[in-house]
């Protein structure tokens, strides 16, 4: 290899920054609530490359390619709110991470470059016929974060397009076109406590170049990003296999680090989630951590432990929790 290709190589790696300091714990607290717990995001930035990038996109693609519908679903009238999407993506990337991205424009003739997968592609900006899928799901393909856009109409929200390949049991392909309240109904307590409409109302009222930020949480039986309602019979019935004894490696607390974007043009908004996984044996390597998780599950209503799916097996992590806080070393060596 010439010297300057392994410049260029070394130059494109992603920093393996261990999962354990990049992690984004999600309790402020020893109590977890239903909360409208949005903060301003700063920096105002979408994209965050992992080391995971590689593989996750790997996956992400299978899972485009094998269940599309599962994984992306549009309405038709959402192609300009894409394109929007796609250049403010594309602006981002090339701007944060000029050693894995980049780009040539001459006028509506683009070329983006991703050297992280040594892929190019040219296209004519606004012509869908030059991409070989929908804007949307094109840069999608290109980010660990799923990307969902919903429209702003008759003073409402709908979700008119989305790339979900790593939900939490939940389904692009049955809530397309649902109102805001519509997609939320199933989450106990939201709805009919009015935070639903609280929150609502204080989406229609975002404003263009002030996006927010909030990170929500549940548990995950094994490493799995991709947990469709549509094939619950695969991965919840991992489930059945926690013990105290095995809940460190096979118990994953999952968080998703959502965005929100109002878009200037569309007037939409654009919901950004980027999942992260860590193993309960990797979280002892912060026993503060592994005492506030505790405290949350101990706190926690059944109501909320079994929207989340664990309510099942939460004895059992608890159980392995009080283990390791009753263990002298109390972090993994």
């Amino acid at each position: 290899m010439k010297q300057k290709d392994a410049i260029l190589e070394n130059q494109n790696k992603i920093p393996n920054i261990p999962i354990i300091d990049r992690f984004p714990f999600p309790f402020k607290g020893n109590s977890y609530r239903y909360a409208n717990n949005a903060e301003v995001l700063d920096p105002p930035f979408l994209s965050n490359i992992t080391p995971q990038y590689v593989e996750e996109i790997k996956h992400k693609r299978k899972l485009l390619e094998s269940r599309k519908e599962q994984c992306y679903q549009s309405l038709s009238h959402s192609l300009e709110a894409q394109w929007e999407i796609l250049e403010m993506i594309i602006n981002e990337v090339t701007l944060l991470y000029p050693n894995y991205f980049s780009v040539k424009k001459n006028g509506p003739q683009w070329t983006f470059y991703n050297y992280l997968l040594q892929e190019e592609q040219s296209f004519i900006f606004g012509n869908s016929s030059t991409l070989p899928y929908e804007p949307l799901d094109f840069i999608g393909r290109h980010l660990q974060e799923d990307l969902i856009y919903i429209a702003q109409r008759d003073k409402d929200l709908y979700m008119d397009a989305g790339q979900l390949c790593f939900p939490a049991n939940w389904s692009i392909a049955f809530n397309l076109g649902m109102t805001y309240t519509e997609f939320h109904t199933p989450v106990p307590h939201f709805s009919t406590s009015g935070l639903a409409e609280k929150v609502r109302n204080f989406l229609l009222q975002m404003e263009s170049g002030k996006p927010w930020t909030r990170l929500n949480w549940t548990i995950t039986a094994e490493l799995i990003l991709d947990t469709f309602p549509e094939t619950f019979d695969d991965w919840g019935v991992k489930k059945e296999k926690i013990t105290p004894d095995n809940a460190g490696k096979l118990i994953h607390l999952r968080v998703e680090d959502q965005r929100l974007f109002r878009l200037l043009r569309s007037n939409g908004i654009l919901f950004s989630i980027h999942t992260h996984l860590i193993s309960l044996d990797e979280l002892r390597k912060k026993p503060e951590w592994i005492n506030q998780f505790y405290q949350v599950l101990n706190d926690l209503p059944d109501y909320i432990a079994q929207y989340k799916g664990f309510i099942s097996y939460k004895h059992q992590i608890t159980s392995y929790l009080e283990k390791i806080m009753k263990s002298k070393e109390g972090v993994l060596k």
